[in-house]
């Protein structure tokens, strides 16, 4: 891999594309690089806050030097690095090909870990020169593996089978048109566009395809991949491979052959090259016979793409318009990902020969993990230079590690590893395979079966992750990976584990044999630090012997000195409290409970004992009890004053923190809600206070009650406060989830586990506005059936062999999707005769017994069904009736069978065949083996969190909530040059800064600039998180407004059409979002003179802002105000009439007669009046003298200013007039002045807003965004509230054709008071 910087970290940009509509403007790519305009540099002052100061990085030309080439001009900077000039002539046209070389400057090879401002006689305008380098044999391989990339660059083979951190985007085919087929009149079907028609020209020749339009019951798979005509060049080659003589004997090694390659050009010549020091040259070997030597003319090159070019005319011409190509392409669509993202469908592909040097291991190089993640974490960390060298050192290492154990589990599970214990049973082989220790979770088969053996992993994770960050303590890099079935986990290997007296190194838990007494108090005093920050009280449990051991962490919790005299801590899997609520009560644990509790259905039964409470939820529940201390401690000391008062007893001079009995008012607080400490606020909890295997003394009998105390409260406050809290915002619009990652993420956010989704669709069928939460309800029952499915096939893959596990899948997804009443396993699959032997490692059930590899073949839809029941409830308490086959759970729910398929195929690595499934169908399974092309990894990873960058962007929200424009602006662009410096360019965080730049650049005026951050926040989605995920689907939307704003209405509605076909595929047409959707598409395509179109949208807008907010919210009166705007511009007065009478009502009920937009509405209400008497009178006079004659009706349209201020408001964003924007506030003073005039008017229409949309205040942001977590910065940035994928924004509008000025005010700040909206509009 080149780079990280997609535009070349020098400013070396390849060619742009051919303008198509969406082609980013100059000034959006400059202002939105990769960040590294203004580098900050943090000085650490007395306290803890670190202060942005900013340091000149100057920019020079220097000229490149090229053997055969001529020489060219970059731009480079002075705090470059060396390396980084060496990534830019990587992107290079002329360059791109070469890799074994060095950069001189007279005569002095740079050192690339040197700054270029550092280098003496670098100066503007000199010299360096390109200088070819002998080749070793690993310089061999680079080569010739960069040449194989450089030819697939245009290929999608590599992001559709999940290698070399290669992905799928298609916004440049939607954009082109190339996957937007145009609708036949009066059919669902389609046909393409015409070869050589202009894509971009009238908006009339981009219809909706028919299967996006609403009420359509059509979900087509096929348009889920959009490949325009021309992606893909002409071949250069047939075959480059390893050659069959490869490696070379020992007496041509001692020539200097490195490789041997075999060539096919496209002319049908074979050919055999031999790599040596100098180069590549061909040799005169054949298949059937060796001779090295060189062949006569050898063409001897440097570079393999020169000789090539000797060799095959085809090439000469194809290579260079190749990298032509590929240098038209976006630069975020050239790198790759860190991590490696996969598609779950795919076309059909044509196997290649070719010979991929990535995955050529050598023996004997296995890289150390533990030690790189070690020297990673102790690197400094005072500057922040250091502190960024340190998280991008930390984020190579996890990335690294990460794709190792991705290769290793694949190859252990496909059987091509040999485990380090052969002996022992199958479920306790570990592998080590290239430095990375694999082991199965079936070991753990002490902890009630496979489920707890599952979990294990998954919550030693999360104590992993949340001891990453402890001074002095070291974790092991850790990762967990779901890959047929099986789930592994991969960890670096801790020095001295698995030596003999690995277990006398133990000086931290386990048993008393073989402490360091001196390494057992570090361990005490590193933890004891640790506990703090953790919320983990300090305990002491009585060993086997009768000994007390104190702990500030579980019993099973170890402490390990390593060879390397390091402190690891291992097991980290009960890091977090336990949640009582799935915990077996006894022992007099069973009291304590709120009155009426117990009816809520909890405590239960769970399958595992090892259900803990989240991190999030401990935070907040610890939030809640300090809100409790605060409030307790105030009311004490009222009442104690009070009582000083009427006594007389008070004394003059003493302050409330001296007074004594203010000490007593925050004793007596601190006991009521449970503070381990008597003194002070401090809420901890006991780890091991529930663990029925673990024994307290007696003498901790008072604290162990108190933290049985906090535990139960935890609990009930989880279920009585936290899950209606969610339902609340769900109810609110405040989460907005669209597929079951969404309703995940918004979950954990909550702290909520998704044990407890059974509980929160209880609550949902049981509210009284359970028809605006269908949606939620309907992603409840859709994740607990596709998880508890995976769940299933998991059990029954495990027993299938290789050789069936295509058919094995198949056959379950017809069980599992089919109409079809008794779906048969495919006849190859139990053929007689056929020698069928049971799988080495696994053929396990949940109770760990072995099953026959065959067992898979006799399942049925009625026995899948039956489970799937069983776990739904077992694991979930959905109390529900889920049916008992697909079709009766489609039926009940409205659920989509594509929506499920996609869900299962995501969560268990299906790969599919694109093509379209008869899922419907009654006599024909729609599933065949052929069409499962293959199972990937599900990987669960650390998170290496960039601590500045985040810093920063949170910096940069609270510049733009004080008003403060310009340095929000400013934080956002060091937070974008902080995430790129760490993560690269393709990353969640780097996405979420390119949506922020690109609004503010909106909002500010600057569209081209607009157009061009968000194109590349759209291509970064698409790419990190999925070309269907939803947030791709708001990228599209937000890029399809501002390329609007630059009068691109074709491009605008192609991709407001990929973000309508998403969302329906992902969940459907019945969601909240879809409101949003469709007013865009309606408003657009009244601007392309399409009337039934766009009055078809808009309807289907007011249907789902009806049920969803009601009929008489103003969202459903801003659906109105359009339609009637739709039928006034088309001249349909009566239906005009009857919409705005219905939105004039809304208003009037909502804001009152003397509202700006109360009176907007009359006005309008009044115009659309008088054009109706106009016509009548004109019919009238027509009737009676017999001609046509008379003046004109004059009915005006809405010009593209208004729409584009109305697509605004529907979109959530602040739409500045032409005043402001002629005028430049001078300061930030000014602006807020401007502001304030423009929301004087506003005070009663928020509280309204207000009173609409939330009945009581929340301590969380107005609105939460649908992909974010803690450790990465997603939330929107302007006004503190969503963006469209959460909730369309409230209805004020102004009249579309008036002829004064009226400014929309953005009010989607539903919690903020009138005082707060002159600060949060800019």
């Amino acid at each position: 891999m080149m780079s990280d910087s997609e535009e070349g970290p020098l400013g070396a940009k390849p060619p742009t594309q051919a303008e198509n509509g969406i082609g980013e403007a100059e000034a959006g790519t400059e202002a939105c690089t990769n960040g590294k305009e203004e580098s900050p540099e943090v000085a650490m002052g007395d306290g803890e806050e670190a202060e942005l100061v900013e340091v000149q990085d100057a920019t020079f030309p220097v000229k490149i030097q090229v053997p055969g080439v001529e020489p060219f001009e970059l731009q480079v900077r002075c705090r470059e690095l060396a390396q980084s000039l060496l990534q830019a002539l990587g992107e290079h046209e002329e360059t791109c090909q070469r890799t074994c070389y060095s950069l001189q400057l007279q005569g002095v090879a740079l050192d690339p870990l040197s700054e270029l401002g550092a280098v003496e006689g670098l100066t503007p305008g000199a010299v360096l020169r390109l200088i070819e380098e002998p080749y070793s044999l690993r310089d061999a391989r680079v080569h010739v593996a960069h040449l194989q990339e450089l030819l697939r660059s245009l290929d999608p083979r590599d992001a559709l089978r999940g290698k070399a951190g290669r992905s799928l985007s298609f916004l440049e085919s939607v954009a082109l048109g190339g996957c937007q087929d145009q609708a036949v009149p009066g059919s669902n079907r389609v046909k393409p566009r015409r070869p050589g028609s202009n894509p971009g020209c009238d908006p009339a020749d981009c219809p909706p395809p028919g299967h996006i339009l609403p009420g359509s019951k059509d979900r087509p798979l096929l348009p889920l991949q959009p490949v325009s005509a021309d992606s893909k060049g002409a071949p250069c080659l047939l075959a480059l491979t390893l050659s069959q003589w490869s490696p070379p004997p020992g007496n041509r090694k001692l020539h200097g052959d490195l490789l041997y390659l075999s060539v096919r050009t496209v002319e049908g010549r074979s050919a055999d090259i031999t790599s040596c020091p100098r180069g590549f040259y061909i040799n005169q070997s054949t298949p059937e016979e060796f001779h090295p030597q060189a062949a006569s003319p050898s063409l001897l090159s440097h570079s393999l793409s020169d000789l090539l070019a000797q060799l095959s005319p085809a090439f000469k011409r194809g290579f260079p318009a190749l990298l032509q190509k590929r240098l038209q392409l976006h630069p975020l669509q050239r790198i790759g990902t860190p991590y490696q993202t996969y598609s779950w469908t795919a076309p059909s592909i044509a196997h290649s020969t070719d010979w991929d040097c990535r995955e050529e291991q050598a023996p004997g190089q296995t890289r150390d993990w533990n030690e790189e993640l070690q020297e990673s974490r102790e690197l400094p960390q005072t500057s922040l230079a250091q502190r960024l060298l340190r998280d991008r050192a930390l984020f190579k290492v996890n990335c690294d590690f990460v794709s190792t154990a991705v290769r290793g589990a694949v190859t252990v599970i496909d059987g091509g590893a040999v485990p380090i214990n052969p002996g022992e049973d199958p479920r306790l082989h570990v592998f080590l395979w290239g430095g990375v220790f694999l082991s199965l979770a079936g070991e753990e088969g002490s902890l009630e079966g496979e489920r707890a053996a599952r979990a294990v992993p998954r919550l030693d994770l999360a104590g992993v992750q949340a001891y990453s960050r402890a001074q002095g303590l070291h974790t092991l890099a850790t990762a967990l990976l779901d890959y047929r079935g099986y789930r592994l986990s991969a960890q670096a290997l801790a020095p001295g584990l698995l030596e003999r007296e690995g277990d006398n190194r133990i000086c931290y838990g386990g048993s008393d044999s073989g402490r360091d007494p001196a390494a057992t108090r570090r361990f005490l005093e590193l933890l004891g630090m640790a506990a703090k920050p953790l919320r983990i009280q300090r305990h002491c449990v009585l060993q086997p012997s009768g000994s007390q051991t104190t702990l500030y962490t579980s019993a099973d919790c170890k402490g390990l000195v390593g060879n390397d005299r390091r402190y690891y801590i291992l097991d980290l899997f009960k890091t977090f409290p336990p949640d009582l609520n799935f915990l077996p009560q006894g022992e007099g644990e069973g009291e304590g409970w709120p009155p009426g509790y117990t009816s809520l259905g909890f405590p239960r039964e769970f399958p595992h004992k090892l259900c803990r409470l989240r991190p999030e939820l401990v935070e907040s529940f610890i939030q809640h009890k300090y809100t409790q201390f605060v409030s307790l401690v105030m009311e004490r000391m009222q009442e104690s004053q009070e009582k000083r008062d009427d006594s007389g007893e008070g004394v003059k001079g003493v302050s409330p923190k001296d007074d004594p009995r203010g000490v007593d008012a925050v004793r007596a607080a601190c006991r009521d809600v449970g503070s381990v400490s008597n003194i002070v606020f401090e809420i901890r909890f006991n780890p091991d206070a529930s663990e029925p295997g673990v024994h307290i003394p007696d003498s901790e009998s008072e604290a162990l009650r108190l933290q049985r105390r906090l535990l139960r409260e935890a609990a009930v406050f989880l279920v009585t406060m936290q899950i209606p809290a969610f339902v609340l915002d769900c109810l609110h619009q405040l989460t907005v989830p669209i597929d079951g990652a969404t309703l995940t993420e918004a979950l954990h956010q909550r702290g909520i586990n998704l044990r407890y989704m059974g509980r929160i669709a209880e609550l949902v069928s049981q509210s009284e506005n359970k028809q605006r939460l269908q949606h939620v309800y309907r992603l409840l029952i859709s994740e607990t059936v596709t998880r508890s499915a995976r769940r299933i096939l998991n059990t029954y893959l495990q027993g299938v062999e290789l050789s069936s596990l295509s058919a094995a899948v198949s056959h379950f997804l017809n069980c599992l999707l089919c109409s079809c009443p008794c779906p048969t396993a495919p006849a190859s699959a139990v053929e007689p005769g056929w020698r069928r032997r049971r799988s080495r490692r696994s053929g396990r059930t949940a109770g760990g017994g072995n099953m026959d590899s065959i067992t898979w073949t006799s399942l049925t839809p009625v026995e899948l069904w039956l489970q799937i029941t069983q776990d739904v409830r077992e694991s979930f308490g959905v109390t529900a009736s889920i049916g008992d086959n697909v079709d009766h759970l489609v039926e009940l729910y409205g659920l989509q069978k594509v929506t499920l398929l996609r869900e299962l195929c995501v969560k268990s690595g299906i790969q599919l065949l694109l093509r379209e499934y008869s899922l419907y169908s009654r006599q024909k399974p729609p599933f065949a083996p052929e069409d499962i092309l293959s199972i990937f990894p599900i990987v669960k990873r650390l998170a290496t969190p960039t601590s500045d960058g985040t810093r920063v962007f949170h910096s940069a929200r609270a510049s733009l909530q004080r008003g403060c424009v310009k340095e929000g602006y400013k934080q956002l662009q060091k937070a974008l040059s902080l995430f790129t410096e760490v993560c690269g360019s393709l990353d969640r965080d780097t996405c979420a800064c390119l949506h922020s730049l690109a609004k503010i650049a909106f909002l500010s005026g600057r569209r081209a600039e607009a157009v061009g951050a968000q194109r590349r926040a759209v291509i970064v989605s698409e790419r990190v998180l999925g070309y269907d995920h939803p947030n791709t689907i708001n990228e599209y939307v937000h890029l399809a407004l501002y390329q609007f704003s630059e009068g691109g209405v074709t491009v605008a509605l192609r991709l407001l059409y990929r973000a309508r076909y998403l969302l329906l595929l992902v969940h459907g047409e019945d969601h909240p979002y879809t409101a949003t959707l469709d007013s865009n598409l309606g408003l657009i395509l009244q601007v392309a003179l399409q009337w039934e179109l766009a009055l078809q949208f808009l309807h289907s807008a007011l249907d789902v802002n009806v049920k969803f907010r009601g009929a008489l919210s103003l969202h459903s009166a801003l659906s109105h105000h359009l339609l009637a705007q739709a039928y006034y511009t088309k001249g349909d007065f009566r239906s005009a009439m009857a919409h705005e009478k219905e939105a004039h009502s809304i208003y009037r009920a909502q804001l009152g007669d003397s509202h700006e937009q109360t009176k907007v509405s009359s006005q309008f209400l009044s115009l659309i009046t008088q054009q109706a008497v106009n016509l009548q009178r004109s019919l009238i006079e027509i009737c009676r003298s017999g001609s046509g004659a008379g003046s004109p009706l004059q009915v005006s349209h809405p010009s593209l200013e208004d729409t584009l201020q109305q697509l605004s408001l529907i979109n959530g964003i602040l739409c500045v007039s032409a005043s402001i924007k002629s005028e430049e506030p001078t300061n930030d003073s000014d602006a807020r002045a401007k502001l304030e005039e423009l929301a004087s008017n506003q005070n009663k229409e928020v509280e309204l807003l207000a009173n609409e949309t939330s009945d009581t205040k929340t301590d969380v942001p107005a609105l939460v965004e649908l992909n974010t977590n803690e450790e990465t910065a997603t939330e929107a940035l302007t006004n503190g509230n969503a963006d469209t994928e959460r909730a369309t924004p409230l209805p004020i509008q102004e009249e579309f054709s008036s002829d004064e000025e009226t400014v929309i005010k953005d009010v989607t700040n539903e919690d903020l008071g009138p005082e707060d909206m002159p600060t949060l509009h800019q």
